[in-house]
């Protein structure tokens, strides 16, 4: 293995070295499904402010990113919606925070694209509601769209099942959601896996994030929360 391909990491500090006040951060996860956690709590404990978050939702209160909003690092979200987060909902109530709701595939298609090098592109979700308003509109057709802008981050916190030292990645099932095109469209890629193989495990035709997108990869340990428990009642 050439050494200058390693791009393992042996500390969070070093994971998230680089992060500063102000920047855009995207982090993958659908609600607690596939959310970098050990990422997520090292940003936390660093303090940072002012960040503009892309991220499906906010977690909940406490955990993933409910810590961000705890200690107020967050100046803007993006995201799909508010989910069961208290905190997330108050600091956007009483004006503390910014929140820019997006479609859930409209928000997976500005990253898409961001990754894509593609600058924008027209969809019919949103037309004729707030979302459109201030937004350029086309009609393909007997199909009235709005034009949507793409989206890129300094920094995408990912997880991944398991990853090899030169950074390329599986995801398992539904964990996949946002992470992989979230690596593609930021300019420093940093995933937190399960586990980390030697080059040559992964058999490459199952590789969802090849290496190329990835600049550090750390092994976690995770919780693995259940954002809403759901069981079936006995008879």
């Amino acid at each position: 293995m050439k050494k200058g391909l390693n791009k393992v990491v042996d500390s969070y500090d070093q994971a998230v070295d680089g992060l500063t006040d102000n920047m855009t951060v995207m982090v993958g996860g659908f609600g607690l499904c596939g959310i970098p956690e050990g990422l997520i709590k090292a940003v936390y404990e660093r303090a940072v402010k002012g960040l503009t978050c892309i991220s499906n939702n906010a977690g909940v209160d406490g955990f993933g990113l409910g810590l961000w909003l705890e200690k107020k690092l967050i100046k803007t979200m993006i995201a799909s919606y508010v989910g069961e987060n208290a905190l997330f909902e108050s600091q956007c109530l009483s004006g503390e925070l910014a929140v820019q709701l997006t479609p859930q595939g409209t928000l997976a298609e500005k990253i898409r694209c961001g990754g894509a090098g593609v600058p924008a592109f027209f969809t019919a979700t949103g037309y004729g509601t707030e979302i459109a308003k201030g937004k350029e509109t086309r009609q393909f057709g007997d199909k009235n769209t709005i034009l949507e802008t793409a989206l890129t981050a300094d920094f995408a916190l990912i997880k991944a099942h398991k990853a090899d030292r030169y950074g390329n990645c599986v995801y398992r099932k539904t964990a996949m959601n946002f992470n992989p095109m979230m690596a593609t469209a930021a300019k420093l890629t940093v995933v937190e896996v399960e586990e980390i193989v030697e080059v040559g495990e992964l058999d490459p035709n199952f590789i969802h994030t090849p290496g190329i997108y990835v600049d550090r990869v750390i092994q976690g340990k995770f919780e693995k929360r259940i954002e809403q428990r759901c069981i079936r009642g006995t008879t």
